[in-house]
């Protein structure tokens, strides 16, 4: 008896999926459990695995086909099993038949050019390598015409992402062609395709299409307002230079993890929820839910938008906790191999761009949280201080704010805990 394999909800909030490659070919054997394929949902790319044994007898959809949820891909069954009345792979053939030609690969499937043998000359080749690709890379490349077999990648395990398709564009050697260069994009978005024509549409992926559903739901129904400060960072800036200066005595373990003025203010939120959980909540349509527990969701730029990692109960965890789980999460989340309970879940979220030069900002909120904290640069600027003028090192904080949850007060008060907590850095171990 066959089997369906559908495509799963990978995620909780999948509608749909893109299967990028088959880890199993038609006629393979198959296990309760072996991976099948890999799928990008919209937050990450996943593994759907085989919920039933036997030999997978046909792929219903291509790689690079997006798919609805518990809609079928693949069918698994006996040898020669029917399939949608067809004799399914294994099944013997009649005299005279011919073989059925394999499928064509997918358009985006590219393969190494096989190395040199030394048995060449007498007619035989190594068998070709596959290139490993992110699902950005393989679009851009079709799109392009590019091979990926000369390209070196950067990526996890080897892995090219669209930043090496740049890199590698740059020192080619230059084409006169008499239009001007194309800048390479920031760190974190992907490249525009460079083709002729007035126009070039890109298909969305499954990260940007959640993307715009969620800012749709967020920026229309939410009536949000904004609250800003300013922060006095010197005690800050000191107290971490310290905290490095300390961590160069230290053991191995201990040096790897650089604590960053990010994980400072997650902590400080943290505490500072503690405080006002009425900032810690979430809006459920016909109640409130104020959550106990503290929940920092942290914005990663990656490859194709933007992805929130949760830092759960962070008000419970050191700095070193904090900085350690941090990096883990944010690497993670640019190879696109976060679980789904790593980046749902969050109470609250935190928006840095001060890294990139930004003095302020208003970040959108991710619903169904009541508020986001938008963080931007550390600059040096003259202020009055103490009775004079001096050039103090300050951070603008703006936090926007759900006002079917917090009221202005209530926002008020919260950023005027935590601006104390930043400029008073022993409330942080108190």
């Amino acid at each position: 008896m066959t089997t369906k394999v559908v495509m799963e909800a990978l995620s909780p909030t999948m509608e749909e999926g893109r299967l990028v490659e088959w880890k199993k070919q038609e006629g393979d054997v198959v296990a309760v459990g072996d991976v099948l394929a890999e799928v990008e949902t919209d937050k990450a790319v996943m593994e759907l695995v085989a919920r039933a044994g036997g030999t997978l007898l046909k792929h219903i959809v291509e790689a690079g086909a997006t798919v609805p949820v518990s809609e079928p891909v693949a069918v698994i069954g006996e040898p020669g099993e029917a399939v949608d009345g067809q004799r399914g792979v294994g099944a013997a053939r009649q005299p005279g038949e011919g073989a059925t030609p394999p499928p064509a690969p997918a358009p985006t499937e590219q393969r190494r050019p096989p190395a040199p043998s030394l048995r060449e000359g007498n007619g035989a080749k190594a068998a070709p390598t596959r290139v490993k690709a992110s699902p950005l890379a393989r679009r851009i490349a079709a799109e392009r015409g590019l091979d990926l077999g000369g390209v070196e990648g950067t990526g996890p395990e080897g892995r090219i992402v669209a930043r090496d398709l740049e890199t590698a564009a740059a020192a080619a050697p230059a084409r006169s062609t008499g239009a001007p260069p194309i800048a390479a994009p920031p760190p974190g978005r992907p490249a525009a395709p460079r083709v002729s024509g007035p126009y070039t549409d890109v298909p969305l992926s499954q990260i940007r299409k959640t993307i715009a559903k969620r800012l749709s739901q967020s920026i229309g129904p939410i009536p949000t307002f904004y609250l800003t400060t300013e922060v006095d960072m010197e005690r800050v800036w000191e107290a971490r230079a310290a905290l490095v200066a300390g961590q160069q005595g230290a053991g191995a373990a201990w040096q790897q993890v650089k604590v960053s003025f990010n994980d400072i203010i997650i902590k400080s939120v943290a505490l500072a929820l503690r405080q006002h959980p009425a900032c810690n909540a979430w809006w459920q349509d016909d109640h409130i839910r104020y959550w106990n527990d503290i929940h920092v969701s942290m914005a990663v730029a990656v490859e194709e938008g933007l992805i929130t990692p949760v830092i759960r109960n962070a008000d419970q965890k050191s700095l070193r906790e904090i900085a350690t789980e941090s990096r883990d999460l944010a690497s993670r989340a640019r190879e696109r191999r976060l679980k789904p309970e790593e980046y749902t879940g969050g109470t609250f979220s935190v928006s840095n761009l001060g890294m990139l030069d930004i003095d302020e900002f208003t970040a959108v909120i991710n619903p169904p949280e009541a508020g986001i904290l938008a963080v931007g640069r550390i600059a040096e600027k003259p202020v009055a201080h103490e009775g004079a003028v001096a050039v103090r090192r300050r951070m603008r904080l703006t936090m926007s704010c759900d006002h079917r949850v917090i009221d202005g007060a209530t926002g008020a008060e919260f950023l005027k805990t935590l601006k104390g907590m930043l400029e008073n850095p022993l409330a942080l171990v108190w």
